[in-house]
C-alpha cells in the first residue's frame, strides 16, 4: 500500500481549504499543524462582515493591473496566513509548521514561486511558527525555516505572493 507522505497530506487538506477563498486574482490557503494536529486553517477573504471581491465581481488590484507583491493596501482580503494565525492561540503555534497552497484564479495553476508577503512573514515570526511548507506542484513542495528570515533581516522586505 502506498500512503501519501504527511506533507502532501496536509497540503491536500490545505488545497481543499483554498476552495473557500473569495479573491478573484489568486487564492491561498494556510494550515497550521503542530505534533500532527491541525491547529487552525485560513483562506484569502475579506474581513468578517465585509463584502468579498467575488460578491462585488471585481478586484481593484486586477483592474489597476497592480504587479504581484505590491500595493496590498488596495486589496480587500486578509491573507490566508493571517487568517490562520488569528484563529489560533500563540502557545499552540510555537514550534508549529504552516502549510501554504496558492492558485491563480484565471488558470487554476499553482502560484509560481509562492512565498508569504513581508507582512505575513512578520506574522509567522511573531506567532512562533518554525517552518513554512509551500506547494509548487501537486507533489512537489518547498520547506522554509522561519529562523532564516530572522537571521537574514532583509528577507522581510520585497514581494510576496498575492
Amino acid at each position: 500500500m502506498n500512503r501519501i507522505d504527511k506533507n502532501n497530506y496536509y497540503l491536500d487538506i490545505c488545497e481543499t481549504v483554498l476552495e473557500r477563498g473569495t479573491c478573484l486574482r489568486r487564492n491561498f490557503a494556510a494550515l497550521i499543524v503542530k505534533n500532527d494536529e491541525i491547529i487552525s486553517t485560513g483562506y484569502t477573504g475579506s474581513p468578517r462582515g465585509r463584502k468579498n471581491c467575488c460578491d462585488l465581481a471585481y478586484c481593484r488590484r486586477e483592474e489597476l493591473k497592480v504587479p504581484r507583491g505590491t500595493r496590498y493596501e488596495l486589496c480587500r482580503s486578509v491573507h490566508a496566513e493571517q487568517n490562520a494565525i488569528i484563529s489560533a492561540r500563540r502557545q499552540d503555534m510555537i514550534g508549529a509548521t504552516i502549510y501554504l497552497v496558492g492558485k491563480e484564479c484565471s488558470t487554476g495553476d499553482y502560484v509560481h514561486n509562492a512565498s508569504p508577503c513581508s507582512l505575513c512573514k512578520r506574522f509567522i515570526i511573531n506567532a512562533g511558527i518554525d517552518k513554512v511548507i509551500i506547494r509548487d506542484t501537486k507533489t512537489i513542495y518547498r520547506d522554509i525555516w522561519v529562523n532564516e528570515w530572522v537571521e537574514n533581516d532583509d528577507s522581510l522586505e520585497g514581494d510576496g505572493c498575492y
